[in-house]
């Protein structure tokens, strides 16, 4: 809520066009910040991306005023003791200033403690200011102020007191994503007010606009050119409620290449139109089982494609929407039946986290002995699984879970699914193998159907 507080104040108290970006994997915080700055959110990962990688990305998508960066878990928390991947590390890659924000829940003197051990930690990471979250009140913020600036050379840009409006509800896996949410124009004007009422925006502006300058080594963020782009491609892209994850990367990269994105409603869509290959993201397919399974024609007309050849690419809830069926509170419903696979619902996660993969084994995707690095995050788990199913498998998980005795990315005729998502700029092998599939599957197949 305070990165949208941050990013509305930026639009409507300065008028500036706030270009916003995540770090880490996810997709449901991204989406809502790309709802307060009415652009798209970038990824910003260093798991997924090299840091060159990350600097071109960052310079070539922050075509604004200014850019808005949220991190992830705290500061200085990474992968190891010496926070590899942190927020922290990103900052220095990208010599971006810090709003650090402290949860003062029953602190106050502490909380000075605690920005001071963020100040200390690493001398390399800028802290231009704090804000207090989580204030009971006004003596409580004074004490928790008043102890910051005895102490630390830091200032106070805002203090926000405990919020009784639940306005960005959460389920299991986070945030709802704003396509569920019933009135995002509330949320982000509880978020300008936010702004308006609890930061110093003219602070906070001014710290940002003295960013020192990065070192771009290139033009732009995507895959080398190593081939001319191909004109006239139509890949399709299932967005809707049920289907929703997709980074903005990998969709440019698509473009990129010269292929037009065609979006797809797997819900009120009653066929897949004319198109070259087709990309299946993440979502929440059990939320919408009914819904998907109720369109039975749709699903019908994905399994005639696929039997023709059409490429599919499918990540999570498009490998779970492409299995034979979702067990949701009990209740089966069916689902497209490419796969024999039988999903069940969980209430805890049963895969969090960065995933490794090696490509082990012949498909239309990816070369063998590609490694992928990717994240999983589920509480799917599968409750049935077809004699055979995984001797189909591609993918051997060097970190992760995946579907099945570390093996994920099932492979039939000219789809793959997997639990692993890909992001492009980290993975330009995703790029290729799509868009080599869709070449070949128009010269080669369309013509003769």
């Amino acid at each position: 809520m305070l990165s949208l507080a941050v990013i509305a104040g930026l639009r409507s108290q300065k008028g500036l066009q706030v270009i916003p970006f995540k770090k880490g994997p996810d997709y449901i915080d991204a989406g809502w910040l790309s709802i307060a700055a009415q652009r798209p959110c970038y990824s910003l990962d260093p798991f997924f991306l090299s840091g060159e990688v990350i600097i071109n990305s960052f310079a070539f998508h922050a075509r604004g005023d200014i850019a808005v960066i949220e991190g992830n878990r705290g500061l200085y928390d990474g992968m190891d003791a010496e926070g590899a991947y942190s927020t922290a590390e990103l900052a220095k890659l990208l010599r971006a200033p810090v709003l650090l924000v402290v949860d003062c829940t029953k602190m106050t003197r502490t909380s000075a403690a605690v920005v001071l051990g963020c100040m200390h930690m690493d001398d390399g990471v800028a802290i231009r200011g704090v804000v207090l979250n989580q204030v009971a009140g006004s003596r409580h913020e004074s004490v928790v102020r008043a102890s910051i600036e005895k102490y630390c050379s830091v200032p106070v840009l805002g203090a926000v007191p405990r919020l009784s409006q639940d306005e960005l509800p959460e389920r299991h896996m986070g945030l709802t994503p704003y396509q569920e949410h019933p009135d995002t124009v509330k949320v982000t004007a509880l978020a300008e007010e936010i702004a308006l009422k609890h930061l110093n925006m003219d602070a906070i502006t001014e710290f940002a606009m003295d960013a020192g300058p990065l070192p771009i080594t290139d033009s732009g963020p995507g895959t080398a050119e190593s081939s001319s782009p191909h004109s006239q491609l139509r890949i399709g892209v299932i967005r809707d409620s049920a289907f929703q994850f997709y980074y903005p990367e990998n969709l440019e990269e698509l473009e990129r290449r010269g292929a037009e994105i065609i979006d797809i409603d797997a819900i009120s869509d009653t066929r897949i139109p004319d198109i070259d290959a087709l990309y299946i993201g993440g979502g929440f397919p059990e939320t919408n089982a009914m819904r998907l399974a109720e369109n039975a024609g749709f699903r019908e007309s994905i399994r005639h494609m696929a039997e023709t050849g059409l490429p599919i690419y499918a990540e999570c809830g498009g490998l779970m929407f492409l299995g034979d069926s979702i067990i949701v509170d009990g209740k089966k419903y069916p689902m497209v039946g490419l796969f024999p696979i039988v999903f069940q619902m969980k209430r805890k996660p049963d895969a969090h986290g960065y995933t490794i993969a090696e490509i082990d084994r012949d498909n239309p995707f990816y070369p063998a002995g590609t490694i992928l690095r990717g994240h999983e995050f589920h509480y799917s788990e599968v409750a049935g699984l077809g004699e055979g199913i995984m001797q189909h498998s591609v993918f051997s998980m060097r970190r992760g879970k995946g579907i099945k005795d570390k093996r994920d990315g099932i492979c039939y005729k000219n789809v793959l699914a997997t639990y692993t998502h890909i992001h492009a700029l980290g993975s330009p092998a995703w790029t290729d193998g799509l868009i080599n599939c869709a070449v070949k599957y128009r010269r080669n197949v369309k013509r003769e159907l």
